[in-house]
């Protein structure tokens, strides 16, 4: 059953599921741009205390070097240059108790690359916050994630303050203003448009 909340319902949304026996996954999706780092990381914030972790989705990109390979590069961040089986991997090591502590890639935007096994998510971590443009998705095969998550939420942005947050982001990136067109209307509003 789909609902709106705002922050202070997603709060409650998660604490629920810290009531839940066992380790709880809450999926958070939303185009680039959309803020779903920073409401992840406010969420974890507002349950200081509560043994939470937060899964990025981007430390399943690929590889330059592999989407080089693939022709992909360019299009880095669309929704087949991730490594999808190696999330769903890692999320059902997240709920085996016998795996105890799991490491996780992070993804290095000032690198633009992932860094492999960067943090342990322990066995005391009770909910698990993913977050990800495409874990929503129902596009093969990213609906094969589904089945691991008890909770999901989709971030609606309008494309208008995407854009302007993309620019943003970009421009502290060092991107020059051609650079900066070329991704927003080749790759990034396209994958956000996908998203949505």
């Amino acid at each position: 059953m789909a609902s709106t909340v705002g922050f202070d319902g997603l709060v409650t949304v998660a604490r629920d599921l810290l009531a839940r026996p066992g380790r709880q996954v809450l999926a958070i999706a939303g185009a680039p741009g959309a803020g779903k780092s920073t409401l992840v990381e406010n969420l974890a914030d507002a349950l200081a205390g509560e043994p939470v972790a937060i899964l990025p989705m981007d430390g399943y990109h690929y590889d330059d070097g592999v989407l080089h390979a693939m022709g992909r590069r360019p299009w880095k961040g669309a929704p087949d240059t991730f490594d999808v089986g190696g999330l769903r991997t890692t999320l059902t090591r997240l709920r085996d108790p016998a795996e105890g502590a799991v490491a996780v890639p992070v993804f290095d935007r000032n690198l633009e690359i992932s860094r492999g096994s960067a943090r342990l998510i322990g066995p005391e971590v009770r909910l698990i916050l993913a977050e990800g443009n495409y874990l929503l998705l129902k596009r093969d095969p990213w609906p094969s994630l589904r089945a691991h998550f008890d909770a999901t939420v989709m971030i609606d942005v309008p494309e208008a303050e995407l854009k302007r947050r993309l620019r943003g982001r970009w421009v502290g990136h060092g991107l020059t203003p051609p650079e900066i067109d070329t991704k927003l209307e080749d790759n990034d509003l396209p994958n956000g448009r996908v998203v949505i």
